[in-house]
């Protein structure tokens, strides 16, 4: 299984980004997915989680009503649509796989990760 994030970039503060992660090989549509950030000095933390088909959605409190995780099964892709960033969302995203068809926030429940993707918000 591999996957591949990529869409970030420098924004302004009060910007928007849309991350991608491409999943190749191995099993996706059945599979729940997330989104988890890693600040310099800080520890890896949850974002945000889809179940295998969409229709429940999963946030941290410090993104929810401006963060969007969403995917397209037939694409074997997940998205974070980011919008109203700030400098502390400055981190490195990386998508990752879950063991389950559930939403979850919890990082054993995640059996394979994607290399990251950085998003820097200046202020």
């Amino acid at each position: 299984v591999q996957l591949q994030a990529s869409g970030g970039g420098l924004v302004q503060a009060g910007g928007s980004l849309r991350l991608s992660c491409a999943v190749s090989e191995g099993t996706f549509s059945s599979a729940g997915m997330g989104w988890f950030r890693q600040a310099p000095g800080k520890e890896r933390e949850f974002v945000a989680s889809i179940n295998w088909n969409g229709d429940s959605t999963l946030y941290a409190d410090s993104v929810k009503g401006r963060f969007t995780i969403s995917r397209d099964n037939a694409k074997n892709t997940v998205y974070l649509q980011m919008n109203s960033l700030q400098p502390e969302d400055t981190a490195v995203y990386s998508c990752a796989r879950g063991r389950y068809g559930s939403t979850t926030f919890n990082l054993p429940n995640y059996d394979h990760w994607g290399q990251g993707t950085q998003v820097t918000v200046s202020s």
